[in-house]
């Protein structure tokens, strides 16, 4: 009997956040022609039913990180090319730890390798607010000038926002050369070029198996510094008027063999407060506990959903004898997890 082999599967942290917005409006959207004030700024919003629920597009929350790793991480950030209606990267992720998980997509010419893209190892989701909102209007005047006050308005939100995101460990710092939309990350006409051979030198990155792979600790160092960032994220817009605090208020975090993300459900309202269901997120632990490669690791700051505590300390006893987890707070629980990956990082 003739067997295939069979491709290894990959090996993802898992990371679930609840950031806490009192008093924000982080992400705006572009002024309504029709509103009755002209210069009404609104938040971004989307319905369900008749409920209004407040977001923060993924884009923003990846400027966000990405801006932290530069300034805290000291990434050197690939530059930004444009030709007319069109913007790209330098598509060196020897050089540039950002185009590495941050993925890109460039086309050239043919004769320089074509149309490369790399899908991002790092996979967001929009930051969603957790309740429905009646959002508030806050009016201005720009009156510093002579003649009549210019009036304008934006609007913002009381709630708290839940997030996805996943890193896949297996493709951080590996670029393939598979002629497929988001896995044409290199082509051996582009690693031919002058500048990408020395940056490659330089990387001392290896192929292997038709893929060119960066040195182990370098992988395992973007890979931690990407998680590592998460409790230093500053950013968001009207930042000079409401001053939200952008990092995680409650994180959980995990390795998995696979891509299915386990905590996308875990976060519910419950009269009209926000809070998470140790219910379902000890039966994920459960159900998919051979899958889960390392502990969880779940940090809650002290002061944010108190009531909590008591049952995050019963579901890590309910669970102990098949997966451990660390309850501490959410810089410690980043701090022991990124500690851990790699061990996960060949």
């Amino acid at each position: 009997m003739t067997t295939t082999a069979t491709k290894p599967m990959t090996k993802n942290a898992l990371g679930f956040v609840l950031i806490d917005a009192p008093h924000s409006a982080l992400n705006m959207g572009q002024a309504d022609p029709a509103a009755a004030d002209e210069n009404e700024i609104p938040a971004k919003v989307m319905r369900r039913g008749r409920d209004v629920i407040p977001y923060v597009s993924a884009q923003a929350w990846r400027y966000w990180w990405r801006n932290t790793l530069e300034s805290k991480y000291g990434w050197k950030m690939s530059p930004i090319q444009r030709e007319a209606k069109i913007a790209f990267t330098s598509a060196n992720p020897f050089t540039y730890p950002d185009d590495d998980v941050f993925g890109y997509m460039r086309a050239m010419k043919n004769t320089e390798g074509g149309t490369l893209t790399r899908l991002s190892p790092l996979k967001i989701s929009p930051l969603i607010s957790v309740l429905p909102q009646m959002l508030t209007s806050d009016f201005g005047v720009m009156s510093r000038h002579a003649g009549d006050p210019v009036p304008h308005v934006h609007q913002f939100y009381s709630t708290v926002l839940k997030g996805i995101f996943s890193l896949d460990l297996s493709s951080v710092g590996v670029f393939r050369g598979t002629a497929k939309t988001g896995y044409k990350n290199l082509d051996e006409k582009y690693t031919a070029k002058p500048e990408i051979v020395t940056a490659i030198d330089n990387a001392k990155a290896k192929q292997q198996n038709g893929n060119w792979v960066m040195p182990k600790d370098e992988r395992v160092k973007r890979a931690q510094d990407t998680i590592a960032a998460l409790p230093f994220l500053s950013g968001g817009a009207k930042s000079a008027l409401h001053l939200t605090d952008v990092t995680p208020k409650l994180i959980v975090l995990a390795v998995i063999e696979g891509g299915n993300h386990l905590f996308m459900n875990i976060a519910a309202e419950k009269a009209g407060e926000p809070l998470i269901n140790t219910r379902a997120l000890k039966q994920v632990l459960t159900d998919y506990k051979d899958a889960l490669l390392s502990d969880v690791f779940i940090g809650r700051q002290e002061g944010f959903q108190d009531d909590l505590r008591e049952s995050l300390e019963t579901l890590r006893e309910e669970v102990k004898e098949s997966k451990t987890v660390h309850l501490l707070s959410p810089k410690q629980a980043v701090e022991k997890f990124t500690e851990k990956l790699s061990g996960f990082i060949e």
